[in-house]
Order: structure tokens, then C-alpha cells, then sequence
């Protein structure tokens, strides 16, 4: 079942404060205000995801909008599964992820992206973030 997690709702919410923020610090703009009717409802009832089929239309639009914002791979041009490799070591995708990657739609993506990060496992998170971090110290 495809779902998006509270923690991008939470994304999308800051990413829409963010870019437009409240001019009287009450009044919502109306992509914040979708969105935090999902949140609130997903807070209230204790679920971590929910399920695309049935999520309001304006709040997925405003989803969408912030997903569009974010990198859309988690590719660091390091591919292991191209070597036979069942999960990639450089990103931390299965080889069918990698595979099917452009066929995934966004909330797809997004749970191989929570997946992956949560893992942290992938070079991605460590050997060559670490080399990313001392570059720019530099």
C-alpha cells in the first residue's frame, strides 16, 4: 500500500511555512492549512502513514509541491548493483529500486528514501558524507 509518512506531512508543513509564512501569525496559507488537517487528524487518531487513496486532493498538491523541492535520488554515482550487488552500497537501494526508480511515483520514492536513511548504512551516510563534510571545511 502506498502511504506517506507524518514525518514528510511535517516537511511539507514547515517547507509551506517557510514559503509563506503567516503575515498576522494565525492566518494559514491554504496549502499549510490542508496539510494540517492530515496532521492533526494523523496525531489525533496515533498513525505514523497514510494512505495516498483518499488523501485529500489540495493537501497532495501541496505534498506534491514540497516533494518537488527535494532531490529526487538518493544516487551518488557509486552503483554496486550494476556489479551484482542486490542492495546498492553507494545509495542503500535494492537493485529493483534502482532498476524501476523512474517508475516509482513520489510517495514510493519517499519510503525508499525513509527506508534507506532510517538504515543508514549506505556510503551515502558515512565514507563519502564524511569526505562531502571535510571539503567544504576546507
Amino acid at each position: 500500500m502506498r502511504s506517506i509518512h507524518i514525518t514528510d506531512i511535517e516537511a511539507a508543513i514547515n517547507f509551506w511555512r517557510d514559503k509563506s509564512p503567516s503575515t498576522d501569525g494565525v492566518t494559514l496559507p491554504p496549502q499549510l492549512r490542508e496539510l494540517a488537517k492530515v496532521y492533526a487528524l494523523m496525531v489525533y487518531y496515533r498513525q505514523d502513514d497514510v494512505a495516498v487513496k483518499g488523501f485529500p486532493t489540495k493537501a497532495y498538491e501541496a505534498w506534491l509541491a514540497w516533494y518537488d523541492s527535494t532531490p529526487d535520488t538518493p544516487c551518488i554515482a557509486i552503483c554496486s548493483t550494476s556489479q551484482g550487488d542486490p542492495m546498492c552500497k553507494g545509495c542503500g537501494r535494492t537493485f529493483e529500486e534502482v532498476q524501476y526508480w523512474t517508475e516509482l511515483s513520489p510517495p514510493e520514492k519517499r519510503m525508499t528514501w525513509r527506508r534507506i536513511v532510517h538504515e543508514g548504512t549506505a556510503w551515502r551516510f558515512n565514507r563519502y558524507a564524511e569526505r562531502a563534510a571535510e571539503n567544504v571545511r576546507k
